[in-house]
């Protein structure tokens, strides 16, 4: 999945490209500090997903999100919780809340491969939508849906059964 990140914020930057280089989908095309670039590159480029800061220099981020006709999708990056119920009007697909943690970021990426997939589970061959991080021993593992047994429930947690290859 290609994305872009538009934001004014250096550190936002490197946040969003230390958690996606983590995913082994995730293609960064451009690194843009205000929405004009964007504009400008995505007129000759086009990207699948785009992080998008709202307060930002010359264009305002839902600003920016107005002009676009058949866009990619968006994850709002942003400190400003009070624009969130416009976000959901324009359609974002997710709504991130600086400082946000890998585990809300993987939450939200999940949400835009789950709205671009027309395949049903179990007929796909596309390896990426057949595979789930799974949180254990304070680290992600990556495993094959077809490689998990079964699930059995644990309280609180659940047990994850992979078969043996």
């Amino acid at each position: 999945m290609t994305y872009l990140i538009i934001d004014d914020e250096p550190i936002a930057h490197d946040i969003i490209k230390g958690y996606a280089v983590l995913l082994p989908n995730m293609q960064l095309t451009k690194q843009c500090y205000d929405a004009i670039e964007a504009l400008e590159y995505l007129k000759t480029h086009s990207v699948d997903l785009i992080f998008l800061d709202l307060n930002m220099p010359k264009l305002k981020g839902f600003d920016f999100l107005r002009t676009l006709q058949n866009g990619p999708q968006i994850i709002v990056t942003t400190a400003h919780k009070e624009h969130a119920l416009t976000g959901y009007e324009l359609a974002v697909v997710d709504y991130l809340l600086k400082p946000f943690s890998f585990e809300r970021f993987l939450k939200a990426v999940h949400k835009v491969n789950q709205g671009k997939s027309t395949i049903q589970p179990g007929i796909s061959t596309d390896s990426e939508e057949n595979q789930v991080f799974l949180y254990s021993d304070k680290k992600y593992t990556q495993v094959n849906l077809k490689d998990i047994l079964f699930v059995e429930a644990a309280g609180n947690y659940c047990k994850v059964v992979l078969t043996e290859d």
